[in-house]
């Protein structure tokens, strides 16, 4: 039996998309921007100790495989031939920092995420030796000294890992943060394997000069990092190599984007004064600032957005970061289990319709922006007897925008021309009732696409349109237009004002809440761990002990 003829299709380009809880593979036809098909899988997060969170690398590049696989099997299914993909982009969380052996494929150690704060004691010890007149490190990156980027997480796995030490004595070390370790395992690995990343990423691990487009020599000497185990940097939009692994082999890798600079690229944030925010795991405000750097008076990161091929300009963005946004659904459902699905929280906040006073601040790794407090801790307040999981729930999403509102407060400081509208994207924005009190709470529209994964769009576009493959325009006139839906506030902004007065109230409570102390090290005395009431009934046998043995009535 004759086998059915495959479709003909424009040219097609697949996004792998690894965020924090999950990887993901789409495929885009180049020509109308839409989505073909995908397959997505959950990724596993481990804490092994308070404010440690990790991943495990080779976890990561399996579920990268699988979804490539799978993709491809449902493209084959929809009588798509796989010739028709011309090109691959890589999009990722930032910051988590990874080093393997590049002899054996190895990790030598589990993947440290954005969120972890082992490295508190570790940035403290450095601040010290930062003049306070010349924050050479903030000058040259644009970041303040935090365990969020990738350089404290680097220097703590040097200090406390031996394999690690002993790998980069050897020069078997290589160091990436996961678009490094992706596309090194899909160009070949150990077999020739392509040791790079993009602007975007790079400007995360503050190792990297914003200005130069360089890694810095005296920011490596300042963290005591050996160069030598640096990724090549290149441009956003580039051939980095061909796949050599699985369905697509041979296809080239020519897009490379931190998530949220994908994002930016897919909202189409291309003019200087566009803006968009994420909401994944935390939640990303950034702002297009062009060919110039903004630095911030008002707690917000400047940082790069892209730079579309290597004889093209580079373009900066102010960021604002919330650590906690989809994480906090994901607690909810995990740690507290008052929903078993994140599709749930809808349903209860609607239940619910108000937080009846209830507020959730979730500083589970601390505050970022505009804070930059890791003392700070996550609190509910406002309970009463009244209070059940609805309006817990109905809180938690608040808390989404009650953070975005202060980020956007602070964006507005710094440009000093406030947004007319916030263009969003990322999977929660299919939460109505999110979108509904973001307009809200932020008195201007919010407005979303239809298809939510711009992070994929972005990655997939940069990919379509590198030198070589071409597959992409990113003319003006050649953007396909993307199908919005405009959410406007319904309440009266002095209502809106006095819950977000409220909200400011409430993180006031929760900064300051921990005195430092290392959460890389144990040494807490052997007594400390133990519960007050054997202190009390040691002592009294000590007390009674003595007076025996001294002979005292």
């Amino acid at each position: 039996m004759e086998s059915p003829k495959k479709s003909v299709v424009e040219p097609l380009v697949g996004a792998v998309v690894q965020g924090t809880n999950s990887s993901r593979f789409l495929v885009f036809n180049s020509k109308t921007a839409e989505p073909l098909t995908h397959h997505q899988v959950e990724l596993t997060q481990e804490f092994p100790k308070e404010g440690w969170v990790e991943q495990d690398a080779k976890e990561i590049i399996q579920c990268a495989y699988e979804c490539i696989e799978k993709t491809c099997e449902k493209l084959n299914e929809l009588n798509i031939d796989l010739s028709n993909i011309k090109a691959i982009g890589v999009s990722n969380q930032r910051e988590t920092t990874l080093i393997w052996d590049k002899l054996t494929g190895e990790p030598l150690y589990n993947a440290v995420a954005w969120l972890d704060l082992r490295a508190q004691t570790t940035v403290e010890k450095l601040s010290q030796r930062i003049p306070g007149n010349n924050n050479f490190v903030k000058s040259k990156t644009g970041l303040p000294l935090s365990t969020y980027f990738s350089a404290v997480k680097l220097r703590w796995i040097l200090d406390n890992v031996q394999a690690v030490q002993k790998a980069v004595e050897e020069g078997r070390g290589l160091f990436g943060t996961i678009d490094s370790w992706l596309i090194w395992n899909l160009t070949g690995g150990v077999n020739g394997g392509v040791h790079c990343t993009d602007v975007t990423n790079a400007s995360r691990t503050m190792l990297f000069n914003i200005h130069s487009l360089e890694w810095d020599e005296e920011l490596c000497n300042f963290f005591e990092i050996p160069m030598n185990i640096l990724p090549k940097v290149c441009s956003s939009s580039e051939i980095y190599g061909k796949m050599k692994v699985g369905a697509l082999e041979g296809i080239p890798i020519s897009g490379c984007l931190g998530d949220q600079s994908a994002a930016l690229v897919g909202q189409m944030c291309f003019q200087e004064g566009q803006a968009k925010n994420t909401y994944g795991t935390g939640c990303f405000l950034l702002c297009n600032t062009g060919r110039k750097c903004v630095f911030s008076d008002h707690g917000l990161l400047t940082t790069v957005a892209y730079k579309l091929g290597k004889d093209k300009p580079v373009c900066y963005a102010l960021e604002g970061s919330v650590a906690i946004a989809g994480a906090v659904i994901r607690w909810l459902r995990d740690n507290l289990g008052i929903i078993e699905t994140a599709e749930e929280i809808e349903t209860l906040a609607k239940e619910a319709g108000t937080s009846y006073g209830c507020y959730f601040i979730p500083a589970f790794s601390g505050l970022y922006a505009p804070y930059w407090d890791p003392s700070a801790r996550g609190i509910i307040c406002g309970l009463t007897q009244f209070t059940n999981k609805n309006h817990i729930a109905f809180a938690a999403l608040e808390a989404v925008c009650f953070q975005t509102r202060e980020i956007l407060d602070a964006m507005n400081r710094d440009c000093g021309i406030p947004l007319s509208h916030l263009q969003v994207d990322g999977k929660m924005t299919t939460n109505k009732i999110l979108m509904q009190l973001q307009a809200d709470i932020l008195h201007i529209p919010v407005i979303k696409p239809t298809m939510p994964d711009t992070t994929a769009l972005g990655v997939a576009m940069a990919a379509g349109a590198a030198e070589g493959v071409g597959v992409w325009s990113l003319k003006p006139d050649d953007l396909s237009a993307v199908v919005m839906e405009r959410i406007e506030p319904r309440v009266k902004d002095t209502e809106s004002e006095n819950r977000y007065s409220t909200w400011k109230k409430a993180t006031r409570k929760s900064t300051g809440w921990v005195e430092t102390r290392s959460p890389e090290s144990d040494d807490y005395t052997a007594f400390s761990s133990l519960p007050l009431g054997f202190f009390i009934v040691s002592s009294m046998i000590i007390l009674i002990g003595a007076r025996y043995i001294s002979g005292i009535p």
